[in-house]
């Protein structure tokens, strides 16, 4: 008999208790079977697999082939064992005309009341079979058999045949996760950054506060210092600020201008708050040409090239420049002197500011119910390691830490071992394309392999990182310990 081994499927299955989610298996369901006949009867595409706490099993039966003999009835019923425990499935009854007659009548099929009755002469010439119990423990190792029995008159058992035809085993291999502690900060500097545009009179740097815009954009200033400047847990350290001027007119008038109006800023916020001399450090550009360029090179101007070229060409002065740019392309120029240039008068400004350290744990569940944002990673960390793995609140820490922290690595690393941890494949994904190249990621994109049952890279990659990694090198005997397993079963 050739016998044919399938690997079935690689799944993440949740173990729950009461409404939070403890434990995950992961594991390798197998199914050896047979397209073969057994006790006369040809069975093909034997399908066995467990989901969660559902056993079930899958095959079709070639009714055609069967045989009957004289007016007997046949019953067909497929039976799992493993040792002294056992399960009957619902049996198929082929039925000779009058003994169909006999026990159809009375409602009382011989293969009990789950049977699927035939009338022999009237029988498909192909049935799927598909039945799901409750899984039981003793289920994993088990053999499928098939027990025939042949009836007489008056329900005479006449013979009966038994023979094994499959099996079913599921292995676990489940990896461990690394998570990676983060760097403690010995201070927690953080900064606010925003753009201001001050509208001022023509060639001026006195700053009007109700003139035009100013009342939005000054306010702008001074909600972002307040947001930290008003809050206990943070103290501010320093302002800056830069003022830009656009490229018309000499550049040493728009020196002059960048510099005044920038100095005329800072008088302003001073006024207001009286910080201590020095707080508040200054910065001037005359002319940004950068934000000219970067918007030239998204636009569809006629001559977008050309003008970049000009833009570009840092051999001529600033002024030299802007003449070229101006006269060898008026109309365009005018478009951007009218549209673009008020957008290059602006005054980016960053508040500096750190934030207290939490080391009692309840201030770090509180600070991550009510603003994480002040909360470093190795604090967010050691608010894990106080809850259970696999909790609801657990997950929730790593997946807070990656929103406030979206470019860190380290909190990029952890937030995929959660996710593959709870068979959130599609954020693990994403999250592994930002946690480096260290053995650590290594290791988890391993376990993301593994979990699309790429069992050659998920070795690979677990070699490659077992020097550094405990955890790689226990899942790589495992998963050659299973691969080994399965080999050995396939050769039986």
């Amino acid at each position: 008999m050739r016998t044919k081994h399938i690997f079935l499927f690689l799944a993440v299955q949740a173990l729950m208790s009461t409404a939070t989610a403890v434990a995950q298996q992961l594991s390798i369901q197998r199914v050896t079977g047979s397209d073969a006949t057994v006790c006369g009867l040809p069975v093909s595409n034997l399908d066995v697999k467990r989901n969660d706490a559902l056993f079930s099993i899958d095959m079709d039966y070639n009714l055609k082939d069967v045989n009957l003999k004289g007016d007997r009835v046949t019953v067909f019923t497929p039976v799992l064992r493993n040792g002294a425990d056992s399960l009957e499935f619902a049996s198929v009854g082929l039925y000779s005309r009058i003994r169909y007659i006999q026990y159809m009548r009375y409602g009382k099929p011989l293969g009990g009341e789950d049977e699927t009755s035939f009338r022999y002469k009237q029988r498909p010439e192909m049935l799927e079979y598909a039945q799901t119990v409750p899984y039981e423990a003793w289920m994993n190792g088990a053999q499928l058999y098939m027990r025939r029995c042949d009836y007489g008159c008056c329900r005479t058992l006449i013979d009966e045949e038994d023979a094994p035809f499959g099996g079913w085993r599921e292995i676990s291999a489940l990896p461990a996760f690394h998570y990676v502690k983060p760097e403690a900060e010995l201070e927690k500097m953080r900064e606010l950054s925003g753009r201001a545009y001050i509208d001022f009179p023509v060639n001026r740097t006195e700053i009007y506060p109700e003139y035009r815009k100013n009342p939005t954009e000054l306010m702008k200033i001074i909600g972002t210092i307040d947001s930290v400047r008003n809050d206990a847990d943070v103290t501010v350290k320093r302002i800056t600020i830069k003022g830009y001027a656009s490229p018309e007119s000499p550049w040493s008038n728009n020196t002059r201008l960048a510099k005044g109006r920038t100095a005329t800023l800072k008088q302003y916020v001073q006024n207001l708050y009286r910080f201590p001399e020095g707080f508040i450090e200054t910065d001037y550009e005359p002319e940004d040409w950068d934000g000219l360029r970067e918007y030239v090179e998204n636009s569809a101007l006629e001559h977008r090239d050309e003008i970049l070229a000009i833009i570009n060409d840092t051999s001529l002065e600033p002024d030299p420049r802007e003449w070229r740019l101006k006269s060898r392309y008026p109309e365009e120029y005018r478009f951007l002197l009218a549209t673009v240039y008020p957008g290059l008068r602006h005054s980016d400004y960053t508040i500096e500011y750190t934030i207290r350290l939490f080391n009692d744990v309840e201030d770090i569940r509180r600070m991550m119910e009510t603003a994480p944002q002040k909360l470093s990673l190795n604090e967010m960390y050691v608010l894990a390691q106080t809850l259970d793995e696999g909790s609801e609140e657990y997950d929730e820490v790593f997946e807070t830490a990656v929103r406030m922290y979206p470019s860190d690595e380290t909190a990029n690393l952890n937030a995929a071992n959660s996710a593959m941890r709870r068979g959130d494949l599609t954020n693990a994904k994403k999250y592994l394309a930002k946690a480096g190249d260290s053995d650590a990621a290594t290791y988890a994109r391993g376990i993301y392999a593994l979990l699309n049952s790429d069992f050659d890279t998920a070795a690979e990659l677990y070699e490659k990182a077992a020097e550094t990694i405990p955890e790689a090198a226990d899942a790589l005997k495992s998963l050659n310990d299973v691969r080994g397993e399965l080999e050995q079963q396939g050769a039986e």
